[in-house]
C-alpha cells in the first residue's frame, strides 16, 4: 500500500500532495509501468483522507498520461520516460577461491539424523505449542537440563544438580559470561598449543591471557595464573589424554588459592575409539573448582549453537545475583527438540552409529597413508585422537612452507606449530595436524591422487 505523510500547505489543495508524491515515485521508478495502484476507497482509508481527495489526485495523473485507467479493473501506471537511475551500491570484492580440493584443516560434523530430528520437531510443535511462547529460565529449559544431567550421568559419571547447569547459543557466548562472572582482572591461562580462537575469545574479552605449556603428559600447573582453561580428556590438537596422576595436581593447584578455577572443555570425548574415556576434572572436583564445559556442534552440527557448562554452587549463586538479568539464548523450539532427542535414546545411537562411522574412515585413511609413495617419510601419531590425527613428515620444508605445498596441490592442511601463539620445539615441527571428520568415503580416491602428488 501507498504509504505518504501528506501535509496541506496554505493556498494548495491536499490532493495536490497526494499527486506529487506519486507522480515522484513513477519517475523514479517506485512505480513500475503496469503496476496496478490501490483502488480510491482503499487508499483513502488507509492515508485517513477523503475519496474525493484520492479521486482528483488519480484525475490529475491521468490528464498528464501518468497512469491510465481500466474500466471496472482500476487504476494503472503508464509506461514513462524515468529519471536517471541512482548510482548503484558499491560492491564490496569477493575473496577468489584457492585451489583447495579437499579440506583436513577443521573438523565438522557429519552425518545429521535429519529424518529423527524433524519427527521431533512436529511432535514438539503439536505437543507443546503455546508453551514454546512462554520465556524460559535464565538457565535454559528445565527439561533439557534434567536430560543433559541424565547424560553426563549415564556417559560420563558426574552427579550434576540440573539447577547448575546453564545452557547458551555456543561455547563462545559461555566463555563471554564466565569472563564477567570470573573477573576481567584475573589472569587466565589456555593450553600450548591449543585451540586458538579461545585466546581470541580472552583477548576481545578484556582480559589477560597467557600460555599453559604442556609436557606429554598434558598441561602443567601455572602459580601465576588463577583461571585454567584446559581440555584434559581429549587435548586438541594434540590428542592427549591427560592421566589420573596429573589430573589428581591440577586439582591440588586449583583448591591451594581461593580465586582458582579450572574450566574443562570436554568438547570431544565422545569420539575415543580404543578405550574408554578418563573420568572428568568435575567428577573428581570436591572443592568446588571446575567449571564443565560441553557441546553439542561437535557431535550434531555446527549449525545447532546449543552448548551448556555445568557451575559449581557457589558460582551459579553468583551468577544469579549479578548475571541473572540475562536471558536465555537458545530458542525453546531447539531446546525442547533436544531434549527429546537425548531423552528418548536418540543421542546414544547417533553417537554410537557416528562413532562407528568415522573409526572406519580413519582406519580407511590410515591405510591409504601407509600405501601412498610418501609412506616411508610419515609417521602417525595419537591415532585415537578421537577426529583428528598428527602425521610426523620428514622434509626440509618449513611448516609455512609445507602448509604452502599442500594447498598448492589442492590439500589444505595445518601443522602442529601454526597452534603454538610463542616458540615452537623443534620436536613438533614438521608435523600435520589430519582433521578428517569432513571427509567423505568418496572423497578417499582423489585424496589417493593428492597425496601422491606432494
Amino acid at each position: 500500500m501507498l504509504t505518504y505523510s501528506l501535509e496541506k500547505n496554505p493556498g494548495s489543495p491536499l490532493y495536490e500532495a497526494l499527486y506529487q508524491h506519486i507522480r515522484e515515485d513513477i519517475l523514479n521508478g517506485n512505480l513500475l509501468p503496469g503496476e496496478k495502484l490501490p483502488s480510491k476507497r482503499a487508499l483513502s482509508a488507509h492515508l485517513e483522507i477523503s475519496k474525493v481527495t484520492v479521486e482528483a489526485a488519480y484525475e490529475q495523473l491521468l490528464a498528464e498520461g501518468y497512469i491510465r485507467s481500466q474500466e471496472k479493473v482500476g487504476y494503472f501506471v503508464e509506461s514513462v520516460p524515468q529519471r536517471s537511475a541512482p548510482a548503484p551500491l558499491p560492491v564490496f570484492p569477493v575473496a577468489q577461491a584457492d585451489s583447495c580440493l579437499l579440506d583436513l584443516s577443521a573438523n565438522s560434523a557429519t552425518g545429521f539424523p535429519f529424518s529423527v530430528w524433524s519427527k521431533l520437531q512436529r511432535g514438539v510443535m503439536l505437543d507443546l505449542n503455546e508453551k514454546l511462547l512462554q520465556p524460559q529460565p535464565n538457565q535454559g529449559a528445565w527439561e533439557l537440563r534434567c536430560a543433559i544431567a541424565r547424560h553426563l550421568g549415564q556417559f560420563r559419571g558426574m552427579q550434576v544438580d540440573p539447577n547448575h547447569i546453564l545452557i547458551g547459543a555456543g561455547t563462545d557466548f559461555l566463555y563471554n559470561l564466565l569472563i564477567q562472572l570470573l573477573g576481567r582482572d584475573k589472569i587466565y591461562a589456555a593450553e600450548e598449543p591449543g585451540y586458538d580462537k579461545i585466546r581470541r575469545i580472552y583477548a576481545a574479552g578484556g582480559v589477560n591471557c597467557i600460555s599453559a605449556p604442556m609436557d606429554s603428559r598434558g598441561v602443567l600447573p601455572l602459580d601465576n595464573a588463577q583461571v585454567l582453561h584446559i581440555s584434559p580428556s581429549h587435548h586438541f590438537p594434540t590428542g592427549l589424554v591427560t592421566p589420573m596422576d596429573r589430573r589428581t595436581a591440577l586439582l591440588q593447584w586449583a583448591a591451594a588459592e581461593k580465586d582458582r578455577y579450572i574450566i574443562e572443555d570436554d568438547y570431544d570425548s565422545e569420539f575415543r575409539f580404543d578405550a574408554h574415556p578418563m573420568p572428568t576434572l568435575q567428577a573428581l572436583d570436591r572443592e568446588n573448582k571446575v567449571i564443565y564445559m560441553n557441546t553439542f556442534s561437535k557431535t550434531l552440527s555446527s549449525s545447532i549453537r546449543i552448548s551448556y557448562m555445568v557451575l559449581p554452587a557457589p558460582l551459579m549463586a553468583q551468577f544469579q545475583q549479578r548475571l541473572g538479568f540475562y536471558s536465555c539464548t537458545v530458542a525453546s523450539f531447539e531446546q525442547y527438540t533436544l531434549e527429546r532427542f537425548l531423552s528418548l535414546g536418540y543421542f546414544e545411537k547417533h553417537i554410537n552409529r557416528m562413532r562407528r562411522a568415522y573409526k572406519a574412515l580413519r582406519d580407511q585413511l590410515l591405510q591409504l597413508l601407509r600405501e601412498c609413495p610418501h609412506a616411508k617419510r610419515l609417521t602417525v601419531l595419537e591415532q585415537d585422537a578421537g577426529l583428528h590425527f598428527l602425521v610426523k613428515v620428514s622434509t626440509a620444508l618449513s611448516d609455512e612452507e609445507l602448509e604452502s605445498h599442500c594447498l598448492s596441490k589442492g590439500l589444505r592442511i595445518r601443522t602442529l606449530s601454526s597452534y603454538y601463539h610463542g616458540p615452537v620445539p623443534e620436536s613438533d615441527r614438521n608435523c600435520l595436524v589430519v582433521s578428517y571428520s569432513g571427509l567423505r568415503k568418496d572423497q578417499l580416491p582423489l585424496l589417493k591422487q593428492l597425496l601422491a602428488q606432494l
